[in-house]
């Protein structure tokens, strides 16, 4: 068995101390991070050229997603945004198949054709996250206008995202109407659910970040 000298043990001990000061100087994660979609090229098609705004996959790539974090989609109501866990709807670019609990679109609340929109969309799942524009018949999710993230632990949730939502409110139907409105998540005008879902619109709420 080696005997450490005294020589060794205080090379040891000054190399323990580097470490620390290193891992103390080290910027820690203290905040959230809002990642504007696209960059300035924003969440945009071209229905004349036929083609997405910019290379989405490639703007993901060069990024780090956390839990918590938000995705700002700066766009206008001639698209969709569409978040989903499911890799098979991702790829069909269709909401048609998709489940309740995995897919959901997100709206900015105007009824008019060309008008800008922001919509925020909440990081709150870790792992593979999807996104793609529905609008079209899936015309603009095939020509580019998707992307995948793989969102990490970071931070965790904060507060503001990690407890169950407030019941929605429903309208009381009239006595003309044929069926129930529609019932949205309380976060930020999401809908959740598969068939109908791309035909829906509702304004987008207000959610605090934390930073």
């Amino acid at each position: 068995m080696a005997t450490a000298t005294l020589g060794n043990l205080t090379a040891i001990i000054a190399l323990l101390i580097t470490a620390a000061t290193a891992a103390s100087d080290a910027p820690p994660g203290t905040g959230y991070t809002n990642h504007t979609v696209g960059g300035a090229a924003g969440w945009f098609f071209n229905g004349t050229a036929n083609t997405s705004a910019t290379n989405y996959s490639s703007w993901a790539a060069t990024l780090t997603f956390n839990l918590g974090d938000f995705l700002i989609f700066n766009t206008n109501s001639n698209t969709t945004v569409i978040q989903t866990y499911n890799d098979t709807t991702y790829l069909s670019c269709s909401v048609d198949d998709a489940e309740d609990d995995d897919t959901s679109q997100y709206n900015g609340g105007s009824t008019q054709f060309g008008d800008k929109m922001t919509v925020a969309v909440p990081l709150t799942i870790e792992g593979p996250n999807y996104y793609f524009s529905g609008a079209n018949d899936g015309v603009q999710c095939q020509q580019g206008m998707a992307f995948e993230i793989q969102v990490k632990h970071g931070l965790g949730l904060p507060s503001s995202l990690n407890q169950p939502p407030p019941p929605p409110y429903i309208e009381p139907p009239g006595p003309d109407s044929v069926q129930s409105p529609p019932v949205s998540d309380s976060q930020n005008g999401a809908f959740r659910g598969g068939a109908n879902v791309g035909g829906v619109l509702c304004p987008l709420l207000a959610v605090s970040v934390l930073f």
